[in-house]
């Protein structure tokens, strides 16, 4: 897929290889002081392509590929494709002679003696302008570099979506997980509150305790209630992205995978021509650059030919004899002499604009390198917290056991149960949301680096392609 898009850089290269722009751009690139590779440390290699399989569950290959074909703003952008090649048509055909054909009848009254007289003539005439200084041609490669933007822009769109509904269906997990988490909590409250109900009336735990386990209790409950809304508004934006009506009803039952494994980064040059919203915004700049030589050359004289063919007679069957018929054959020249700086202001203003998408050019580039600078950096800092974390969650799991013990031996009060509890709840979910930020930032990284994807194939097809 991406193969396809470097040939047409090249080959458009080769189109406008002559044109100023290039080389301005080619200069502010070299100004950026690219590296030779990411500076974060990193596995080194060829950028990873077709990330997407990596993820072994069907489901979610299921809803990318319903979202690709049902997600509303992905058919509009397939839309604004047909109707940039439209214009380009239109535009192109400028440079093709024109053919047209007339029939006309008149009747006229004469002044003098009022006598009426009927005439009618059929008209064949061609017309074509001589493209002299490129005018035309420069006009046909904006709109052509303006569907090649709008091809580039729809493959990141696409990109950019897969990564959405891959974020959000890990989201539905994490949510999930948290859910279970909160249940777990909730019935291990719901036991603490019954020992020590009955330790009151027994009169071995005071009335404050019992506030105490009741309030946890309640707020507990509300949590999971928070959390069950959390659930479902995640849902409604996964099934909003694969064009599903939002009902929160969809099943979801997959776990939250540790991602150990190391990606290759490949080297920041090569972003430039992998990344489909980098190459948009190239060819955004190239067509701009067209336009700028289409205002300047509109300042120049245009030649026009123009042909005539056609017969005229008082008889209407006459009109369509080729014995009356006769041709003209016409030439002519028109310069701009004066038109109140129209034509100038007009090539200033492509100027301006053409400079604008220069510096909107390198800030795209710069964006894209940090994005995979911080993606790296920040990958590196999420398998730390992780490790940490988990460190953190086995002692607090042991304070928590140790600490309920110590309370019913009346060595520490309910306040150090409390907050034991709380601890360890706390680093359990942090595992979870860890978890899933690295799943988060692992695609927003392969994202970075291109977001080249490949559905996997289902098991029925693979086995009747074997």
């Amino acid at each position: 897929m991406w193969q396809n898009i470097v040939l047409v850089v090249a080959v458009s290269g080769v189109l406008v290889g002559c044109n100023s722009t290039a080389q301005i751009a080619e200069n502010y690139r070299s100004e950026l002081k690219i590296p030779d590779k990411w500076l974060q440390t990193h596995t080194q290699g060829e950028v990873q392509q077709s990330w997407l399989t990596q993820l072994e569950n069907p489901q979610v290959h299921e809803l990318v590929a319903q979202a690709l074909s049902n997600n509303l703003s992905i058919a509009k952008q397939a839309t604004e494709i047909e109707a940039a090649r439209q214009r380009l048509i239109a535009t192109g055909s400028a440079l093709w002679p024109s053919l047209e054909v007339s029939f006309d009848s008149a009747r006229r009254k004469a002044a003098n003696t009022g006598a009426l007289s009927t005439t009618h003539g059929l008209g064949l005439k061609a017309s074509y302008e001589l493209d002299l200084w490129g005018k035309l041609a420069a006009d046909e490669r904006q709109a052509n570099l303006e569907v090649m933007t709008s091809q580039a822009g729809f493959m990141q769109q696409q990109y950019n979506l897969v990564a959405d509904v891959v974020i959000s269906w890990f989201s539905v997990i994490e949510g999930q997980k948290q859910l279970e988490l909160l249940y777990q909590r909730l019935e291990l409250v719901e036991q603490n509150l019954d020992i020590i109900e009955n330790g009151y009336k027994q009169g071995l735990n005071s009335a404050l305790d019992v506030y105490l386990t009741r309030n946890e209790y309640s707020n507990e409950q509300a949590k999971v209630a928070q959390q069950g809304a959390l659930v479902s508004e995640r849902k409604r934006s996964l099934e909003r992205l694969i064009g599903e009506y939002p009902s929160a009803q969809l099943l979801v039952e997959a776990d939250l995978p540790l991602l150990n494994s190391n990606i290759t980064m490949g080297v920041p040059s090569e972003l430039v021509s992998r990344k489909p919203a980098l190459l948009s915004s190239w060819y955004q700049l190239l067509a701009q650059d067209a336009a700028l030589a289409f205002a300047h050359k509109s300042r120049f004289p245009s030649i026009n030919l123009t042909a005539n063919y056609g017969s005229s007679s008082i008889n209407f069957n006459d009109a369509f004899s080729m014995s009356s018929a006769g041709w003209s054959l016409l030439s002519g020249i028109s310069a701009p002499l004066f038109n109140a700086g129209r034509l100038a202001a007009n090539e200033e203003l492509a100027r301006v604009q053409l400079k604008a998408q220069e510096l909107s050019y390198l800030d795209s580039l710069q964006d894209a390198f940090t994005e995979v600078e911080n993606g790296i950096s920040q990958e590196q800092a999420l398998r730390t917290r992780y490790s940490e974390t988990l460190i953190s969650e086995k002692n607090a799991k042991l304070a928590e056991q140790l600490s309920f013990e110590q309370y019913q031996k009346g060595l520490v009060s309910y306040t150090t149960v409390l907050d034991a509890q709380k601890r360890s709840f706390e680093a359990q979910s942090s595992l979870i949301s860890i978890k899933n930020e690295l799943i988060k930032n692992r695609v927003a990284l392969h994202l970075a680096l291109g977001g080249d994807f490949k559905l996997s194939q289902p098991e029925e097809n693979n086995n009747e392609s074997s």
